[in-house]
């Protein structure tokens, strides 16, 4: 053999296993971030680190490609396993309460994980096309943070199309696992798009640090990790900025969570005496005269019919009770209203008014319809029906409501309300905290009314609570969340829990909660900062490649 090819030997081995390596390490690393978007098992102050470094192990391996189409396969399986871990929960659905068997429901999992991985791929295979040969030690320090603008850039541009095409799904963004930690502050920001890629360029900085060969390297990835320290240490000085600022009176809040078992939530039989308890529940008295609430709120579809099937016997004391209480009673109710074009039939919440009979059969005066529908759950996509025949869940196939509806007056305040998987979007949320006109006000609080019940006891109840935190963060308004058996919870201004009912245990949660006024920098320009820095993160790094750095002469001798 000949001397000069042993050294190419020697260099191949370990270049072959690493490769082997590769998706192991995708899988397992995509595996852990699954564990990064609540607390539990992994607690809540470790959230971020865990998060930065499992994406962090993900950059390097794009980096690292030797192709896009071999980082794809790798962002590929690194999104698989988030995805089949992190919403693992998708199966109770199908298969517990839709009947489907198990084996259908695990795979109807794993082709959704597949699909939702595509965007991962997509990330990894931009940013290796973009910084290929971004491994040459001559590359100085502003190749390097270009590097980890292109990756953050890449990385937050494939989280926006994931949570806007096909009416989007939002949830496992990397923004949520900081809704504490360095980043959060942020949030008023840019949102949690922003917050992404704060934490994608952090990822990068600790791969390049990680992958440093010699000193010119180490010092330029040095750079780059400055800089995302950086950004940390300014989050925490905007943290102090007071965005919002109280409204009139605190309002004193009830919120309730029945734990009605999702097996027996529509049956027939078991309607009545349902009713007979939540409503004894919500009407339990308060401790003192100050702590009489002014607002009731329950969960969604806590009436599980549509309002025009329900009997008079069963308004009646509804009624009852926000007289006795003197107090606005929000319940989730399907809606079934004439409307010029047609009747609609909503996923939608009434007010019951103390000294007002304005919640019949006939239609209430005051009312919300469901804008964000869920996919199977609330409406079929075309092609699809044969599916849903599949499961057995009732009110499938809803019409959408209006993108902007009038707030709930009550106390002063102005109630905003969103159902289930609403409050999974950012920007639609901004967009009732902003007012539209002098007749109407923006939210000063936000509530959100969900059933969960249809997941368990599982982590779907933590990471909503967790995005319900962000919306929070975004807008500088409280958030109080009503659910049928978790999480049921108010958070402040600011994204802090204040108080939380166990899940699955009936109970009221009594609270006093402030509403706010005033706009955060997300409330006015939405996400159309973010997308603007992305793209141009994304078209420098694009005429970076087309321009490559010269290699200083120094090094090309070297290399000679």
């Amino acid at each position: 053999m000949p001397p000069e090819s042993t050294p190419a030997a020697e260099v191949s081995l370990p270049a072959a296993r690493r490769s082997r390596r590769a998706p192991l390490a995708a899988l397992l690393a995509g595996g852990l971030q699954a564990l990064c978007f609540a607390p539990g098992p992994l607690p809540a102050w470790c959230l971020p680190f865990v998060q930065i470094a499992t994406l962090a192990v993900l950059a390097a391996l794009t980096f690292g490609a030797d192709r896009p189409r071999q980082a794809a396969g790798l962002g590929w399986l690194f999104g698989l396993a988030q995805f089949g871990i992190g919403v693992y929960w998708l199966t109770i659905s199908m298969h517990t309460f839709g009947g489907l068997p198990l084996p259908l429901a695990i795979a109807a999992l794993l082709l959704f994980a597949a699909a939702m991985a595509a965007y991962a791929a997509g990330a990894c295979a931009l940013t290796a096309w973009l910084c290929a040969g971004h491994g040459r030690p001559e590359q100085r320090a502003p190749r390097q943070i270009l590097n980890a603008v292109a990756w953050a850039s890449a990385w937050t541009l494939a989280e926006w199309l994931r949570g806007t095409l096909f009416t989007g799904f939002t949830w496992l963004n990397a923004g949520y696992a900081h809704a504490e930690g360095m980043f959060a502050a942020w949030a008023p920001f840019a949102g949690v798009y922003g917050l992404a890629w704060l934490s994608a360029f952090a990822a990068a900085a600790v791969a390049l640090m990680a992958r440093a060969k010699d000193t010119a390297y180490d010092r330029s990835a040095a750079a780059v990790v400055g800089l995302a320290l950086l950004t940390g240490l300014l989050g925490i000085v905007w943290g102090y900025i007071p965005w919002a600022r109280p409204l009139g009176e605190p309002l004193m809040v009830r919120l309730v969570q029945p734990a009605t078992p999702q097996s027996e939530k529509f049956q027939p039989e078991l309607f009545l005496p349902t009713q007979t308890r939540i409503r004894q529940l919500a009407a339990l008295a308060p401790k003192s005269e100050a702590d009489r609430p002014a607002v009731v709120i329950l969960p969604e579809t806590v009436l599980p019919i549509f309002q025009d099937q329900v009997p008079e016997s069963v308004w009646q004391p509804w009624r009852a009770a926000a007289e006795t209480m003197q107090a606005t009673f929000v319940l989730g109710v399907p809606l079934h209203l004439a409307a010029p074009t047609g009747d609609r039939y909503t996923n939608g919440a009434i007010a019951l008014r103390p000294q007002r009979a304005d919640a019949s059969a006939a239609g209430p005066a005051w009312h919300y319809d469901k804008h964000h529908l869920v996919p199977f759950g609330e409406f079929i996509p075309p092609g699809f029906h044969w599916f849903v025949r599949a499961l057995n869940i009732p009110l499938g196939d809803f019409d959408r409501g209006p993108a902007r509806q009038p707030p709930l007056a009550v106390g002063g305040q102005f109630l905003a309300l969103n159902i289930c998987y609403e409050d999974a979007f950012g920007e639609e949320i901004a967009a009732t905290v902003a007012p539209d006109g002098p007749d109407a006000p923006g939210a000063s609080i936000l509530v959100n009314l969900s059933n969960l019940a249809w997941f368990g006891n599982s982590w779907a109840l933590r990471q909503h609570l967790w995005i319900a935190r962000m919306r929070a963060l975004e807008t500088a308004r409280p958030m109080v969340r009503a659910t049928n058996t978790g999480a049921t919870a108010v958070i402040d201004a600011r994204g802090q829990v204040l108080g939380a009912l166990d899940p699955g245990r009936p109970g009221v949660l009594d609270a006093e909660v402030q509403g706010a006024q005033g706009l955060t920098p997300y409330v006015r320009w939405g996400n159309l900062p973010i997308l603007i820095w992305t793209l141009l993160g994304l078209l420098l790094a694009a005429r970076a490649r087309r321009y490559p750095p010269a290699c200083p002469r120094s090094r090309c001798s070297n290399a000679a």
